[in-house]
């Protein structure tokens, strides 16, 4: 791909990717760029080590539908017991400085970079990207942050300094989706992290044709937030009664 390409940004078929899904390098993390990707279930993913952006597309992809969240009893309870405020896109930047500190996928180094963290902050500004935010005592405690385009939200990251902080914004964000009819989470590659949570893998090409018809919705731009009664829909969700 081609810098000079910066208002037409143009990418291989995921379709033909190989299954650990590297399909392309180089490119730009620009609005156009970013969101031309997401839209064909293509995601930037690199080190920050002076490379080149590297465009991913991995068989199978870790994608979990509203709803299907599996929830714990020590989970609900935990959320039933309100020691949390769990709000949206009140700090993004906070959020994503706070993921891009405790990478899950860090090997040596975060791979979100402060130009990742600027790109995404911009898609932010635009109302594309969203936070959810997890405070206790005013300290915000965990969270996550990723981007919607029509009935999809396309999940980057999330962290947590609080016990179970990150899976009850996991939690309220799925609820919310659910609420809003939205019919997939994409949450990328799995992890014992996110298995734990009713996180399941697909086939690129079903993931890909899920892509496809959900896009025919309109996309929900603008600031997100909450229902304050979130809460109450727990019981609509996949409850784990063994744990």
């Amino acid at each position: 791909m081609s810098a000079h390409a910066r208002h037409l940004p143009r990418f291989p078929s995921p379709r033909l990717a190989p299954k650990e899904g590297l399909l392309a390098r180089g490119g730009l993390l620009e609005p156009e760029w970013l969101l031309s990707a997401y839209r064909q279930g293509i995601f930037p993913w690199f080190n920050d080590d002076g490379g080149p952006i590297l465009w991913w597309s991995p068989d199978p992809r870790a994608a979990v539908r509203p709803g299907a969240v599996r929830v714990t009893r020590s989970l609900a309870k935990r959320i039933r017991n309100h020691p949390f405020q769990v709000v949206m896109d009140r700090d993004f930047a906070a959020t994503i400085r706070s993921c891009a500190q405790r990478s899950p996928r860090e090997a040596g180094g975060t791979w979100i970079t402060p130009e990742m963290q600027h790109a995404y902050c911009r898609l932010h500004a635009l109302g594309y990207a969203h936070s959810v935010e997890v405070y206790r005592d005013d300290h915000l405690v965990g969270g996550l942050y990723g981007l919607s385009l029509g009935s999809l939200f396309f999940g980057e990251s999330m962290f947590s300094l609080d016990t179970d902080a990150s899976k009850v914004a996991f939690v309220a964000l799925h609820i919310q989706l659910r609420r809003w009819n939205f019919t997939l989470l994409d949450c990328q590659l799995p992890n014992p992290h996110l298995t734990s949570l009713g996180v399941t893998t697909m086939r690129r090409t079903d993931f890909l044709d899920l892509l496809d018809a959900g896009q025919q919705l309109p996309d929900r731009l603008g600031t997100w937030r909450l229902d304050d009664n979130w809460r109450d829909d727990l019981p609509l969700l996949r409850m784990d009664t063994s744990a």
